[in-house]
């Protein structure tokens, strides 16, 4: 029973230092939905119109 007794008083000792190390380790995964709430200040920069020259102009330098 001692033997026993001493584990588990071992296991019980890091419990708190494994559960600080998994709170940090899981801080920023739990950080970033909070992050995405608020979705509607996010701008973003107008869309480039699309030419169609690159297609062309990388068959012309594969050629070359």
């Amino acid at each position: 029973m001692n033997r026993f007794a001493a584990q588990t008083f071992k296991t019980l000792r890091l419990l708190p230092r494994a559960a600080f190390i998994t709170l940090l380790l899981a801080a920023p995964v739990l950080a970033v939905p909070m992050a995405r709430g608020d979705i509607g200040t996010t701008i973003d920069a107008p869309k480039m119109k699309k030419k169609g020259m690159g297609f062309v102009i990388l068959m012309s330098l594969q050629r070359g």
